[in-house]
């Protein structure tokens, strides 16, 4: 899924443009996450066509929601092929916190909807025994270097706010622990998610975007 020809990857990037799709399914908390985009000074367009999303050089997958919804509305948008053939054309992809989820094949929460599958495994809820949602700060413990996350950071708190968790798999470099430990942070090549919230995560958050921004 990530490899493509020479001759087709240099067609796409001959029409894209140096901008961040920032992808807009209706549901997802865009306010605050372009408000750090205003303060970066990147470049980004709130969009929800998929043409818009073929010509970007980055995506930004804001998540805030239910599983099913975000597929759905991505299906009814007509984005999941681009998505995916964005991701395959090696443009950089971040996902946050339900735009991490849909990266996997599957949630508890939907059974019967379809992640984007970049990840092979199911996202699941936290046990009954647990307060849900998990929600407020939380330590991010490392687990392998990131491209996100400054190297020297092995241990930094972030805003989470989720009732479902996505499982450590080996792309994970970030995991956190409540009952159960799961993926705080997942990369492989030019995919990225984050299960927290980096817009809500203060200066450490900041630093996150801007990391991405930067690729």
């Amino acid at each position: 899924m990530f490899n493509r020809c020479a001759d087709e990857r240099s067609v796409a990037e001959h029409k894209r443009v140096a901008v961040i799709a920032v992808v807009d399914y209706g549901a997802g908390n865009l306010r605050s996450v372009t408000n750090v985009l205003d303060l970066l000074q990147a470049e980004y367009q709130v969009v929800c066509d998929a043409s818009s999303i073929s010509k970007a050089s980055k995506v930004l997958l804001p998540g805030v929601g239910h599983f099913g919804q975000l597929c759905n509305a991505i299906d009814r948008l007509d984005l999941r092929s681009a998505l995916i053939d964005s991701i395959s054309s090696e443009i950089p992809y971040l996902g946050i916190c339900l735009g991490m989820q849909v990266l996997f094949s599957s949630s508890d929460e939907s059974p019967e909807c379809k992640g984007l599958g970049i990840f092979e495994a199911s996202v699941h809820k936290f046990e009954i025994s647990e307060r849900i949602p998990h929600m407020g700060w939380n330590t991010i413990t490392s687990q392998a270097p990131s491209l996100l996350v400054e190297s020297s950071q092995v241990q930094k708190s972030a805003y989470f706010a989720h009732s479902y968790f996505c499982p450590v798999v080996p792309s994970t470099t970030f995991t956190c622990e409540y009952g159960s430990v799961f993926s705080a942070v997942v990369e492989h090549n030019n995919v990225f998610g984050v299960q927290f919230h980096p817009e809500k995560s203060a200066q450490f958050g900041v630093g996150v975007i801007n990391k991405f921004v930067g690729l």
